[in-house]
């Protein structure tokens, strides 16, 4: 029986992948489903933790880019990563003929995915993980490579935009606005996933799904309810920061760091 584990942080994916499983592979089992980048290193440190023989790994989860995984742990086990539309990570796939699939996922492409993985031999399965760590460390040098300005529009001008202006990026129906310490606002063509790594992690924090906000924002912060913080900022958001219990140590561990002036 093939052992699946699957990372992944909306429901309603892990659940439409569950299913399409069990037609494609019906003598699988799910070892579990996780939810964060913590839970899946927690989960490969634990020595009494089964060897999964296909991991499926969304982009995005809740606490961050899955990449970062790799920063901390060593998956032996093959791997198929599950995305919804991200330019950059779709380009070092297919360079580095890495599996993956889009969302939502279908059917026929699980089934080419696992098909394509199955028919390596051991030689070529240990060369495909090696292709997944170059990667990983690739799009890691890149992403530090941290950008400074944004040509963001204003009226019918393309100005550019420092990040040290910048308090928060807020996303509502698909549109992501980038509001300033002054509380102006410009529209930001780029997705919260893709700012985020493209951010000074040490000066920007994805607080959620809705909002990455700046260091110098942060006014103070109200203990929330299910051991969840509620954040203020220095300017008006246009809705409550709420931080989940999960990521409240690293959001602490953040604002607390000792950051260098620039």
């Amino acid at each position: 029986m093939k052992k699946v584990l699957i990372i992944e942080d909306e429901t309603a994916a892990a659940v439409n992948l569950q299913a399409i499983l069990s037609k494609v592979i019906p003598s699988h089992q799910v070892i579990t489903v996780l939810e964060s980048v913590e839970e899946a290193v927690e989960f490969f440190e634990d020595e009494s933790q089964p060897t999964p023989d296909l991991v499926f790994l969304d982009i995005h989860l809740a606490d961050g880019e899955s990449f970062r995984i790799f920063d901390k742990v060593d998956i032996s086990s093959p791997i198929i990563f599950t995305t919804a539309y991200d330019e950059y990570a779709l380009r070092a796939f297919k360079v580095n003929s890495i599996d993956y699939i889009l969302k939502p996922i279908k059917e026929d492409d699980l089934r080419r995915a696992i098909d394509k993985l199955s028919m390596l031999s051991g030689a070529e399965r240990g060369e495909y993980n090696s292709r997944v760590k170059e990667m990983v460390e690739v799009h890691r040098d890149e992403r530090q490579e941290n950008q400074h300005t944004f040509l963001v529009h204003y009226k019918d001008k393309i100005i550019p935009l420092s990040i040290d202006d910048i308090a928060y990026f807020h996303t509502n129906n698909e549109k992501v606005t980038a509001t300033t310490h002054s509380g102006d606002k410009y529209q930001v063509d780029r997705t919260l996933e893709v700012l985020q790594g493209s951010l000074p992690a040490g000066d920007f924090f994805r607080a959620n799904r809705q909002f990455i906000v700046s260091r110098q924002a942060v006014k103070d912060i109200v203990v929330w309810f299910g051991s969840r913080l509620a954040l203020n900022l220095k300017v008006e958001t246009p809705e409550r920061i709420i931080i989940s219990k999960a990521r409240t140590p690293e959001f602490k561990q953040w604002l607390m760091a000792i950051h260098p002036s620039k």
